[in-house]
């Protein structure tokens, strides 16, 4: 078990753990980490993982660490420098699915499923629907079976697996298993005998059988609900943390559990309660559902309102005008491109999901003679129209468990819009969906969700006919697999789809944000501060994580866009003048606002990095070219758009005059923001290389080598007395100096005991609040300037006020001390644009 020390993170630093960064690279870096403040490593996941991945999601053995991270040996070794270092560990885990890897026999369950089927031991691992075939579809052919066939591209070989001599099906790369008994039959009749089925890979979306994470059909879920499948895969995990190895867990992707909240009690029990956040993506209006067994998210709702805060909502206009003139905006504005995205993944990448839940809908309906009349199109039309109405990645709704009240508004909401779409003849069926979907009885009876059964595992050893499961599990499994739908209709729609086509203001596209809201008052963010405070303490905050769309200091350069947009305007103008000759019409203004921002946002980047980003954001949007149908000629015009707005001397003029114009708010949104964080409740986490400023862009980008040597030489330099003289210099102040305060005082900044009051000023451009114990008076004060362009405007701070509470503080960014009481905001921030004012009792 974890000591007391570190039961509980007082902040977190991720490592982002592959080939190029091992074990023992992260512990000869420990000292520095020590050094910057931090409490606990945040490492990737540390399972086996496919050979080459670079960031560890695709595990293939649960019983085994990394060996491209060095093994178990290795991992022992970097626990042991974190002891030394007096750090704890943080593990990042991955409970939804497991790879489909190349080769296949990497995955030794899926493996053995493929070749043992109903006599393997892991026939109940797989989250299979096996009602219409017995063979797991695995569609990785080029072509058609049969042309592939015809060429001799499939056929049987033997070779070695896992030390053993193995008939096995050999297509190109892949490699399948051989059902024992059936390897001398003629090729055709052996396929046709075996456990799985080759198809072509463009059937994937229409027929895949197994559940998959998102649209990736290299992630295979996994049936954690089942007990035996989470100990067998949580064992290896488990015996780590109760050896004292690893302090706490952050959840991987738990919307796409059946049973959230059940594998969080599982995790509960089988850890006794050990620190534990959950990568949950909350809308602006969302909570934390209810009976979470979990310390809170990953810290995506704090970025939100951090962030915000730096928005100058005022200057919108501006920037609406100029998505006017260039993009077009015949389609709407992003709540239309939103639901159109999402009309196109529930017809397209996500059919197979859809279908199946209108099967068992079907089967549902078939077995009761009152419910006859819902025929498969209406079934069909309403599930699809309330999956792309819903707000949020799921409502947790989960069989055996009471109906929540609220779980179940937001689906009958999502209904109420759905509503106008939908014929006066469909409309009792969308009833019957909302009542399946929220585990109440579709006939009206009163039968609730507590008589529903716990799903759980399909043996994968004969087909099984929907009615033969029985009504009440055919409702519990509709229930889960409903909510389950929900969360990649939302991601691959808004974050993956929308986020790239609606391009007005890039900084709000972002996970967690929402591109409609623009700008947070600081009473938000204090409402939203307190309530964190009670409600979730020690929850995570962030501002920039493995998956963010644009780290912080891209985001920081984006708001300097806002609170300068007319000399915005004047600077898109200017670039697009200069490259007017060369611009090729297959540009779309929509991507062209893109790469301008982009560009504006991470100069200097180089021509590899701005090629790869956009090449993804243009796939990603799906408009004019796609992953699988890739449009090299219009791809290719917007790189050259992009080289043109790295290179032409007009150009570059012009980006360096608006760098120069917005430099200020840009260093003030980057050091703001970074205090923040660290300061506000919660437990905040630095990722690898962003106690700098980092200018990068969405994976694999963000996953690029980190200078940790370049950075622990600077913070020596600012430790023996140096001043900052840069912006990364700076950053690397507020971080290390606000990190080591929390460090010394962490019950004043994270848990039950610690206050959050904010602190009065007489400008709207100061933020400011004080953290302290209860019944022990204030420990420190976070002071932050926002909008600072038009505080200028305004003349500065004259004689503008900031009221601390009483005593006397010392600054930890520069060493000043100050009486509490009234105070200029001049004498409190007049060297940096942030102070950290600590109580000198303290």
């Amino acid at each position: 078990m974890p000591t007391t020390d570190f039961a509980v993170p007082t902040s977190t630093y991720r490592f982002q753990l592959q080939a190029d960064f091992t074990f023992d690279d992260a512990a000869e870096h420990l000292p520095y980490l020590a050094s910057l403040g931090v409490t606990h490593v945040f490492c990737s996941p540390i399972l086996q993982a496919t050979p080459g991945s670079t960031h560890g999601y695709d595990v293939v053995d649960h019983s085994s660490i990394s060996e491209e991270c060095g093994g178990e040996e290795g991992f022992r070794r970097m626990v042991a420098a974190a002891r030394e270092n007096g750090l704890g560990i943080i593990v990042d885990v991955v409970p939804n699915h497991m790879a489909v890897p190349t080769p296949l026999w990497l995955n030794r369950a899926l493996w053995d499923v493929l070749r043992s089927g109903a006599h393997s031991e892991y026939a109940g691992w797989f989250d299979i629907d096996l009602t219409r075939s017995r063979a797991i579809l695995m569609p990785v052919l080029g072509r058609r079976i049969g042309e592939e066939l015809a060429d001799g591209a499939i056929r049987v070989e033997t070779r070695s697996i896992r030390n053993r001599r193995e008939h096995v099906v050999v297509y190109h790369d892949h490699v399948f298993p051989v059902r024992p008994g059936t390897e001398d039959l003629p090729l055709d009749e052996l396929l046709e005998k075996q456990w799985y089925r080759l198809a072509y890979w463009k059937v994937g979306n229409e027929e895949l059988n197994y559940r998959r994470f998102f649209d990736v059909d290299t992630l295979a879920a996994i049936r954690v609900e089942d007990q035996s499948v989470f100990d067998a895969s949580h064992a290896k995990l488990l015996a780590l943390f109760h050896e004292g190895l690893i302090d706490g867990f952050r959840i991987d992707h738990p919307d796409g559990l059946a049973t959230p909240r059940g594998y969080l009690r599982q995790l509960h029990q089988a850890t006794g309660g050990c620190w534990v956040v959950v990568e949950k993506i909350l809308e602006p209006h969302e909570q934390l559902p209810s009976g979470s067994r979990c310390a809170g998210t990953t810290g995506y709702d704090a970025l939100l309102r951090v962030e915000g805060l730096f928005h100058d909502p005022n200057q919108l206009p501006r920037l609406n005008d100029l998505w006017e003139r260039i993009a077009d905006t015949s389609e709407g504005w992003f709540g239309q491109i939103l639901l159109q995205a999402k009309e196109e993944v529930v017809q397209t990448m996500l059919f197979a999901e859809v279908n199946r839940l209108t099967s068992l809908a079907v089967a549902i309906c078939e077995s009761d003679l009152r419910l006859h009349d819902h025929t498969r199109r209406n079934l069909d039309r309403a599930i699809s129209r309330l999956l792309i109405q819903m707000d949020r990645y799921r409502a947790y709704l989960e069989p055996g468990l009471p109906a929540n009240d609220a779980e179940v508004a937001v689906v009958q909401e999502a209904a109420d819009r759905a509503r106008p779409e939908l014929d006066e003849d469909e409309q009792a069926t969308l009833d019957l969906v909302v009542a399946l979907a929220c585990g109440l009885d579709p006939t009206g009876d009163g039968g609730g969700p507590e008589t529903l059964p716990p799903v759980t595992a399909h043996p994968v050893t004969t087909e099984l006919p929907d009615q033969a499961q029985g009504v009440a599990a055919l409702r519990a499994e509709f229930m889960v697999r409903f909510a389950q739908t929900c969360g990649p209709v939302m991601a691959k729609s808004k974050e993956d789809t929308a986020f790239y086509r609606w391009n007005r203001f890039v900084a709000v596209n972002e996970v967690g944000s929402e591109p409609t809201v623009v700008g947070i008052s600081p009473d938000a963010f204090h409402d939203f501060c307190e309530q964190q405070g009670i409600n979730w303490p020690t929850t995570m905050t962030t501002l920039s994580t493995h998956d963010t769309k644009r780290s912080e200091d891209v985001r920081a350069r984006l708001a300097a866009l806002l609170e300068h947009a007319k000399a915005w305007e004047a600077c898109v103008a200017e670039l697009r003048a200069a490259t007017e000759a060369n611009r090729s019409p297959l540009v779309d203004g929509a991507t062209e606002i893109l790469v301008w921002q982009t560009i504006a946002a991470t100069r200097p980047i180089t021509a590899e990095r701005i090629d790869g980003y956009l090449t993804k954001a243009m796939r990603e949007a799906k408009r004019h070219t796609t992953w699988t149908a890739p449009d090299e000629v219009y791809e290719q015009a917007v790189l050259d758009l992009a080289h043109a707005g790295l290179t032409d001397e007009r150009c570059v003029a012009a980006l360096d005059a608006f760098d120069e114009a917005t430099a200020e708010t840009m260093r003030v949104d980057v050091l703001g923001a970074k205090l923040l964080q660290l300061t506000m409740p919660g437990v905040p986490d630095v990722y690898q290389g962003c106690e700098i400023v980092d200018l990068s862009l969405v994976d694999p980008d963000n996953r690029r080598p980190v200078d940790l040597a370049k950075r622990a030489a600077l913070l020596e330099e600012l430790d023996g007395g140096a001043a900052p003289d840069s912006l990364d210099a700076e950053k690397l102040l507020v971080t290390s100096r606000a990190l080591r305060v929390r460090r010394e005082h962490a019950e004043a900044f994270r848990g039950a005991r610690a206050t959050y009051s904010p602190v009065p000023t007489t400008s709207g451009h100061a933020v400011a609040f004080a953290r302290g114990l209860r019944d022990s008076g204030p420990v420190a004060v976070a002071v932050a300037t926002r909008l600072p362009s038009l505080l200028a405007e305004r003349g500065g701070w004259g004689e503008h006020q900031i009221i601390l509470p009483e005593g006397r503080f010392r600054c930890a960014l520069t060493g000043t001390e100050i009486d509490g009481g009234a105070q200029l905001l001049s004498d409190v921030l007049g060297d940096l644009p942030v102070a950290l004012l600590v109580a000198v009792h303290a």
